[in-house]
Order: structure tokens, then C-alpha cells, then sequence
């Protein structure tokens, strides 16, 4: 078809594809890509390594090579945008060029980045002591009820072992090895500037520091040597860990929830003869027409199956946080945990509260804190024996009764001919935990109120005041059922009775701080002086009651309440403190600190401690001659000595002072058919004093590349003198042939090493990695008064079986808490040789004179690894930590494996463990060093897979789904069921550790 243009046709139709062309061309100019080349460097002119280069609105991107230059193809007209951790991001549009050089500057929020010390803060760049601070935010949390568990291998020098897998287990707490024997090696705890006392436990709490809810927790903050810890003197010899707490902030409300389901598991059983296998041992052993096999039974029972359990629990919690007007940020969360244990009848329920207001007045010269916590728990212990005794118990006896027997309450008991129960036969391991109640219900609130005010006249002097408080109210209940199987086997009647008691108990400390502030600088010097006054008073309340069952009480006419005690304590401890922080030419550091403590546990002779300490650092990398090199971006040495103070001696308030305690069985005096009981002095010695850690410390930091790999290396060396150590004193005194004083030395000295870098980091893929690795070497030095050639050291530790038997001891020369057993003697198999030990002195004779001290429950080298891996919404973190050259004494083993303790003349026997087919011996073997195993161990503590949602409903409400596994796996060579736990070293009544899976889920909006 043929169409005729008119001259206004043609023009029109020529206007519309000029138009065309015109978008066409601006079309490919805009689609036209270019090669940009350039540097990236900091305000120094130094290059910045692994600088991300992303190109705006999409995922296209490089980063910088080691010179800071980098190439990318981008749109002409397209915009860049170029960040590194530390600086400030910047926007570059491209604008067509192909070469562009790029200054980022750095961040001063970061380089003016805190941590908190001692009555204050310091600039983190800027700290002389080997101080750790750690973002509690970030840390992979797993089912933590407990803070201490988020920080276990995360600090090099700070060993964190759980006591077991119960529901709010306690943890034993080490900063560089432990600096005492009888008194607390425990690290001084302060919670938003309020020291928690740890002198005495609260009744009813297995750990004090569950009390605080582990997603209100900001920060921690280790303090590890003297210079660091000396300021809070007379507590701070075993290290200081504070604990900062989310504030509130400026901007609008924010509301936050985190929550979790979780499963836990048994992750194995202690390896005992099943039935069948127990069956046929005992009629091969003892012969088919024996007593043994008489006693058997016609069941098969696992009884670690009966006593164990899959568990269910839960965690919650809420906070809301923001600012009302532009004075008065604020933050308040509310918490609840549901934890169930593995073992049966053993749970935790836990409400927490918090609350956080931070007003300002008088144009920010005066600012205010305020913090109050709140915790009420109830907790169901079970009774750890039950593990015992399912280890132990016959696995052909049936968990219930079979007979119509009286005793027992319907559980199967052991009976004589008569049909009378056994009272020395082992407990049923299910009856123990079902037929016995012990439950607590704890109160306790932490709190202070923080008062800052800057002087008008002269803005660098600063007044701070501190009032604070710990308080806990505890009640609790343990009741042995009536005519339960316990009721007949433990206990001092053994007659049927019921074995109770109730308690409860009041703690207060109370907190009094104030000191003046004064920092500025002139010119290049700058001065940051403080001076203070400290006053605390610890107060204990408790009572006890033992009263009768019901039925008992009616039954005997006895009254209701066989005993009752009640007591109340007090201490105080007053304080002067001062610390001075210098600085010449930001590169030269200097701080001393002196605090003068008195306390009331010692005389009045002896109640001052002063402690003093001084360290110095040195920023290499600020010095005129390292401007020019481009490997180090941090390089500062550490200095540091100092001395602290212990006066937590484990033996009350006024171990000082002449007391009487009642005197044991049989001194009593009769009148007429009443007996009276009779009290006798205890030794004391009025000159006790201070036990004193002395510290010095060499570290370096390091930062390579601009902190691209960071760390720090630190050596130390603690000498603890005038140590607390019970001795015997001459007969005839009128006092217990015991002392409690001064007398020992122990050192610890070790090095610890820290790395952190971050092999990959742009937009969507980084990468974070955490190691870090501790040696630490424990002596004791000193131990009497006079050298005595013939003082063996202090035996404790007490084991399963063999009445009066100890395992553990403190000598001179050697770590304490060595084991204390005979060498054993093996055959050319390698089994051992029952009852043949190494004759140490050559005497001929196999005694106590060759008891030698063998390991030690403490590790040599502890180390921790962490790995935190992001691809765009999704991430994936572990925690890793290995304990390596700590043992344990297997006392499962121990008594578990001789055929004489398999059957007991009066009519029961018990379970062996397989292992005993090795060693075979007749006889127990209690002190033998061939229990004493290697516990050495590498344990995933937790894995975590997580999805985040950048966007829920709207661009300001975000989200995160993830999956937990916690204790997946643990790689030991140790023999039994879990190679992490306390007691000395001594494996017996062991709660195993659960293996957790956890699904959570975080909300922001």
C-alpha cells in the first residue's frame, strides 16, 4: 500500500525520530561502561588494604590490593561506593573518569571507642593493663542461662569450666590460674558499677549469676593484671569481670524480642554391664549355685535409661528502648526461661526484669543512671546422687516393687530374709529423684543509682556518685519422702523417716562510692587524675530447720522440730582509691593507681592493705619513624606491676577473733539422764592478714594491614605470698590441733596470645575469625612456717568408696590440687599389675611414704576459637574451645571394676562397668595412678545457621530466624562420660552436658 506525506506529515514524522535518535543515543551513552582506576588511602597518604569498591544499587564490587589501588568496570555515569571498617563511607560519583583517588577518614566515633575499667572509662587506644572487652551482642549464644557461659573461650587467660549440664549449673571462673587454697579464687564481679558479693553463695541458686538475663547484657569487660585490677584492691587478686548492661538511647521507641524452643539430649552413658552380660559375669565368678547368683534378679533394667530424659525448653524475652523528649533515654525488658534437665525432676523457672533511665539535666552537666534489675526463680535440684547410683545399681532388679512389700513406697528396694530393708544397700536411682523434693524460690534485685555532674566553673573536673545494692531473699524446702527408699539407707536413723529440712536466707550488700574527676590537656600533655572513697557492708541472714514428718512426730511424740539454728553476719570493707593516666605526645602512657582497703575480717592490727600499681605503654606506631611503613596499623608495648589483696577467706567474718564449737560425739557431760554438749575454743591466730597476689605483666598489641589482623600478646608473672594454709600446732594448746594462717606462696605465670582477623570482607561475603591460646604453669612455693622435711602437704579430695580415702593434694613443688596416688606398676601387655606400685623410696615396703603427687585437674593450655561467616542475609557461626594437659580421676572406674565389691554379704550386689575386663582386679585399687587419665579435650560448644530479614513489614522492622546446636560433639581420649567438669578433678556424681537444638527467632521494629 502506497501512503502520500503532506509536508506537515513529513515534518512531524521528522520531529519523532530525531526525538528517538535522541533517546537512543543518550540510551548508550548512559549504558557505557569504562574502566576506573585509582587508590584508596587514609588522611596520611597510607594505602588502605581491602577497602570495599561497590557500585550503587547493585552487588558488583572489589576491594583494594595491598598498594590501596584497585580496577573496576563501571557505568560512565554510575556511582561508587567505597567503606572500610574504621572510616567513614564515602559516595563518588564516577562522572566519567577513569582514574580516581579516594581519602577516607576516619571514623572518630570508633577511634574515641571506650572500655570500661575500674570508677570509669578509658579510650581503648589508650589502656595500659591487659583489659579484654568483649560486645556480648555479637556472641553466639546457645542456650546460655548463665553470662559466664557466653564468655567461655573467648578471653585468652580466662579459663570458664561448667560444673555439668543441670538447669543453671554453676561455672568455676579462672583469670590466669588460681592465686589461693583456702581462700576464694573466684574473679570479683561488678554489674554496672555494683561489686556482687562472692563470698557466700545465695541458699537455693546454683550459680549467682543467672540471676541476670543473658540479652541484657552489652558488654563484658576483663580486667586480668594488677595495674588493670589494683584499683579494686582487697577483691581483685583473682582478676576483675565487669558486666555493663544494655541503656537506653536518643530516637524513636524501638521494641525487640528474642526468643527459642530447644531440645536436649543425652549424648552417651557410662559403659556398665547390661543384664544379660552382668547376669552371665556373676554365675561364671562366683558359680551358678552361689549367693551372687542367688541375688540376681530376672529382670533387664537400664537404669541410666529409667533416671534420663528428652527435654523440652523455652526462653523469652522482651525490651523496649528509646528516648521520652531529648532528656530522658530509657530501656526496660522483661525475660522467662523454662529450662528442663536431662535428668529427671530437674528444672528451672525464671522471671527477669530490668530497667534502665538515663536523664540528663542542667544542659548535660549533670547525668544520671539508673539501673534496676529484678530475678525471681524456682528451681527443682535433683539429687545427683541418682547418677551414682544407676551407674552402680543391679540391672536384673526391676524399677518397681514385684512383692507386695511395706517398704519403699512401691520402688524396688534390696531386703535381708526377713524382709526387712538393707540400710547399707544402694538407694533405687529413680525413687532418689522422685521420692525426694528439694525446691527454692529466689528473690534477688540488683540496682544502683549513678550521679555525674560536670562543675560549671570548671567543665574537666567531674563529681561521681554511686549508691548501689545487692539483694536476696531465699527460702527452700528438701524432703525425703516417708517409707522411701532413701528413708531406710541414708541418713543417720535409717529407720523409714523421712530426712528434711527447710531454710532461708537474707543477703544484702550495700554500696557507697564517690570520686572526683579531673582530666585536660595541655598541649602535649594530658593529665586524667581521680581520687575516691568507697564503703560496703555485706550482711547474711540465715536459719535452718529440721523438722519432723507428720507421721514421725505423731508417731514417736517427739516434737515437730528436731533442730533448728539460725545465725547472722556481717562485714564491712572501707576504701581510699586514686589513679592518675598520663599522657605525653598521644604515644607515651603512664598510669599509677593506689587504693587503701579496711576491712573487718581482720584485726585491728592488721585491717589496712594498701595496694599500689604502675604501668606504662608505649604507641610505637605514633613515633616519627614508623610514619613511612606500611605493615603495622596498631604497635603499642605494654608495661605493668602491681599488687592486690584477698580477704575472702572462706572462713566467715571473723576468722580473727576466739570462737568455741561444739565438741564431736562423746564429750558431753550428763545431768543427771540429760546430756549436755559440751563447747571447746577453736585455734585462731588474731595476727591473719591480707593475702597478697603481686603481678607484673609485659604485652604487646598489634594491628596489621589497618587491622585487618589484630591482637595482643601479653607474659606474665603472679606470686601470691603470705598464702592461707591450715597447720597443725602442738598438743596440750586447749584448741583443735588445726591453724588457719599465713604462711605459703604459689605462683602462676604464663603468656597468652590473641589473633582476630578477617580474611574476607565486601558486601556480601565476610568473614571474622577469632583464636586465641593461654599457657599457664601453677606452682606452690611455700606451704609451713619452718622448712619440715617431713610435711607431706594438705590431703583433701574426697572419692566414692573407701571411707576416709583422699585423692588430691597441695605440696610444695608441684601445682596445686596434684593428684595423690601410687605409681602404677603395668605387665608387658600394658594391663596393670594388681596391687603393685612403684616403691619410691626403696624401702621394700609399699606405704604412704610412696604416695607421689601425679597431674593435675588444671589444663596447661586452654585456647578458644570463633568464626562468624556472612553471605548476604544468611549467616553461619561456631564456637570452638580445647583444654589440653588437664586429668581427672575416674572414680567410676575406680569403683566399679574389683570382683570383691560386686556382692555385699548382706544380700545385694553391683553393676561393673566393662572396662574392668581389663584391668580384672579382685581388690579396689582406690589410689592407683592408672584412674588418673587424661581429660584433655576439643569441644564444639555451638553452631549456628541464620537467615535475616532486612525487611518484615516496613524498611525499619527487621527479624532473624536461626538453628542452634549446642555441644554437638567433644573429642577426649578420657574414658568416661563427660571430660568437663569441677570437683577437683573427681569424676563420680557428674551431671553430663546435654546436647541442645535450639530454633529462635529475633524481632526489631
Amino acid at each position: 500500500m502506497y501512503v502520500n506525506f503532506n509536508k506537515k506529515t513529513k515534518a512531524s514524522l521528522i520531529t519523532i525520530l530525531s526525538g528517538l535518535l535522541m533517546v537512543l543515543s543518550l540510551s548508550a551513552q548512559t549504558s557505557t561502561t569504562i574502566n576506573v582506576r585509582g587508590a584508596v588511602t587514609d588522611v596520611a597518604g597510607e594505602p588502605i588494604i581491602g577497602a570495599n569498591i561497590l557500585i550503587q544499587g547493585t552487588s558488583n564490587g572489589t576491594v583494594t590490593d595491598y598498594d590501596g589501588n584497585f580496577v573496576i568496570q563501571v557505568p560512565s555515569n554510575g556511582v561508587l561506593e567505597v567503606s572500610y571498617i574504621g572510616y567513614i563511607q564515602q559516595i563518588i560519583p564516577v562522572n566519567n573518569r577513569t582514574t580516581i583517588n579516594i581519602i577516607l577518614l576516619e571514623d572518630t566515633e570508633l577511634l574515641e571507642e571506650v572500655v570500661v575499667i575500674g570508677y570509669g572509662t578509658v579510650r581503648k587506644d589508650d589502656a595500659t593493663g591487659s583489659v579484654v572487652a568483649v560486645d556480648a551482642t555479637t556472641l553466639n549464644r546457645g542456650l546460655a542461662t548463665s553470662p559466664s557461659e557466653l564468655l567461655a573461650g573467648k578471653v585468652a587467660g580466662l579459663s570458664i569450666i561448667s560444673s555439668g549440664g543441670a538447669p543453671g549449673a554453676s561455672s568455676n571462673i579462672r583469670i590466669r590460674g588460681g592465686s589461693s587454697m583456702s581462700a576464694s579464687n573466684d574473679p570479683l564481679i561488678v554489674i554496672d558499677g555494683v561489686p556482687v558479693d562472692n563470698t557466700t553463695s545465695i541458699s537455693g541458686m546454683s550459680d549467682p549469676l543467672s540471676s541476670i538475663n543473658s540479652n541484657d547484657i552489652e558488654t563484658f569487660t576483663v580486667l586480668k593484671d594488677a595495674s588493670a585490677t589494683a584499683i579494686y584492691g582487697s577483691r581483685a587478686s583473682n582478676g576483675v569481670i565487669i558486666i555493663t548492661t544494655k541503656k537506653g538511647h536518643s530516637g524513636k521507641m524501638k521494641l525487640s524480642y528474642n526468643g527459642n524452643m530447644s531440645v536436649s539430649t543425652r549424648t552417651g552413658s557410662v559403659d556398665v554391664m547390661d543384664a544379660p552380660t552382668f547376669r552371665n559375669y556373676v554365675i561364671n565368678s562366683f558359680g551358678e549355685g552361689s549367693q551372687q547368683a542367688l541375688a540376681l534378679g530376672n529382670t533387664e533394667t537400664d537404669w541410666q535409661d529409667v533416671i534420663f530424659k528428652t527435654s523440652l525448653s523455652t526462653d523469652h524475652n522482651i525490651s523496649v528502648s528509646g528516648s521520652a523528649g531529648e532528656h530522658l533515654p530509657y530501656r526496660a525488658s522483661l525475660g522467662y526461661t523454662n529450662e528442663n534437665g536431662i535428668l529427671k525432676t530437674s528444672s528451672l523457672e525464671r522471671y527477669t526484669g530490668s530497667l534502665n533511665l538515663a536523664p540528663s539535666f542542667l544542659d548535660d552537666h549533670l547525668r544520671v543512671q539508673l539501673n534496676a534489675r529484678g530475678m525471681y526463680i524456682n528451681n527443682r535440684f535433683a539429687d545427683h546422687g541418682a547418677i551414682n547410683s544407676a551407674t552402680q545399681f543391679d540391672p536384673t532388679m526391676p524399677v518397681y516393687s514385684e512383692t507386695s512389700s511395706e517398704y519403699g513406697n512401691g520402688y524396688h528396694m534390696s531386703l535381708k530374709t526377713d524382709g526387712t530393708p538393707i540400710d547399707i544397700a544402694l538407694a533405687n536411682p529413680l525413687a532418689i529423684l522422685e521420692q525426694k523434693h528439694d525446691k527454692s524460690r529466689v528473690l534477688r534485685s540488683i540496682g544502683n543509682v549513678q550521679l555525674d555532674y560536670k562543675m560549671h566553673f570548671l567543665p574537666e573536673l567531674r563529681a561521681n556518685l554511686n549508691l548501689g545494692y545487692d539483694i536476696s531473699k531465699s527460702e527452700g524446702d528438701v524432703i525425703i519422702e516417708d517409707n522411701s527408699p532413701m528413708s531406710y539407707t541414708w541418713g543417720n536413723y535409717k529407720e523409714g523417716w523421712g530426712d528434711n529440712r527447710t531454710y532461708n536466707q537474707y543477703k544484702s550488700n550495700t554500696l557507697l562510692d564517690f570520686y572526683l574527676n579531673y582530666a585536660n590537656d595541655f598541649g602535649a600533655h594530658r593529665f586524667d587524675v581521680m581520687g575516691g572513697y568507697s564503703w560496703q557492708r555485706f550482711y547474711n541472714e540465715s536459719e535452718n530447720y529440721y523438722p519432723n514428718s507428720p507421721a514421725r512426730a505423731a508417731e514417736t511424740n517427739e516434737e515437730f522440730y528436731r533442730e533448728m539454728n539460725d545465725y547472722s553476719t556481717e562485714s564491712y570493707v572501707i576504701s581510699f582509691f586514686g589513679r592518675l593516666n598520663y599522657s605525653l605526645l598521644n604515644r607515651y602512657l603512664l598510669t599509677f593507681t593506689l587504693r587503701n582497703d579496711g576491712s573487718s575480717r581482720f584485726s585491728p592490727d592488721n585491717k589496712w592493705g594498701l595496694f599500689p600499681s604502675v604501668a606504662f605503654a608505649w604507641k610505637i606506631n605514633e613515633e616519627g619513624f614508623m610514619q613511612d611503613q606500611r605493615l603495622f596499623s596498631d604497635l603499642k608495648l605494654r608495661l605493668g606491676y602491681g599488687v592486690t589483696g584477698q580477704q575472702n577467706l572462706g572462713s566467715g567474718d571473723y576468722p580473727w577473733m576466739g570462737r568455741y564449737s561444739y565438741s564431736q560425739a562423746g564429750a558431753n557431760y550428763f545431768f543427771g539422764d540429760q546430756m549436755i554438749s559440751l563447747i571447746r575454743p577453736v585455734a585462731y591466730d588474731e595476727n591473719l592478714k591480707w593475702e597478697q597476689t603481686s603481678t607484673t605483666n609485659a604485652g604487646l598489641d598489634y594491628g596489621f594491614f589497618n587491622n585487618r589482623i589484630s591482637g595482643a600478646i601479653d607474659v606474665y608473672y603472679r606470686k601470691t605470698s603470705d598464702l592461707l594454709n591450715t597447720v597443725g600446732i602442738a598438743a596440750g594448746t586447749n584448741f583443735s590441733n588445726q591453724l588457719l594462717t599465713n604462711v605459703g606462696e604459689l605462683v602462676n605465670k604464663g603468656i597468652e596470645f590473641t589473633v582476630t582477623g578477617r580474611p574476607i570482607v565486601s558486601k556480601d561475603l565476610n568473614w571474622n575469625l577469632s583464636y586465641n591460646i593461654t599457657y599457664n604453669n601453677n606452682k606452690i612455693t611455700k606451704l609451713t612456717i619452718t622448712d619440715d622435711p617431713n610435711y607431706v602437704g594438705v590431703r583433701f579430695g574426697g572419692i566414692d568408696g573407701g571411707t576416709g580415702n583422699n585423692i588430691a593434694i597441695h605440696k610444695v613443688g608441684y601445682p596445686a590440687g596434684s593428684f595423690y596416688v601410687y605409681e602404677q606398676v603395668y605387665n608387658d601387655e600394658g594391663r596393670p599389675i594388681e596391687g603393685v606400685y612403684v616403691d619410691q623410696n626403696a624401702d621394700g615396703a609399699i606405704n604412704e611414704q610412696d604416695l607421689i603427687p601425679y597431674k593435675n585437674p588444671s589444663p596447661d593450655v586452654f585456647m578458644g576459637l570463633s568464626s562468624q561467616l556472612s553471605y548476604k542475609q544468611w549467616d553461619f557461626t561456631f564456637s570452638l574451645r580445647s583444654n589440653i594437659g588437664n586429668y581427672a580421676y575416674n572414680n567410676i572406674q575406680s569403683n566399679r571394676q574389683s570382683k570383691n565389691t560386686t556382692f555385699d554379704p548382706s544380700g545385694w550386689l553391683k553393676n561393673r562397668v566393662n572396662s574392668a575386663t581389663f584391668t580384672n582386679f579382685n581388690a579396689v585399687q582406690y589410689q592407683s595412678s592408672h584412674y588418673i587419665q587424661n581429660a584433655s579435650f576439643l569441644k564444639m560448644d555451638n553452631i549456628t545457621l541464620g537467615y535475616n530479614f532486612e525487611k518484615l513489614f516496613t524498611q525499619n522492622q527487621t527479624g532473624r530466624l536461626y538453628m542452634t546446636v549446642q555441644n554437638p560433639f567433644v573429642l577426649t581420649k578420657y574414658d568416661g562420660l563427660d571430660p568437663e567438669f569441677t570437683n577437683n578433678g573427681i569424676d563420680n556424681n557428674i551431671y553430663p552436658h546435654p546436647r541442645v537444638f535450639i530454633l529462635g527467632l529475633s524481632l526489631n521494629f
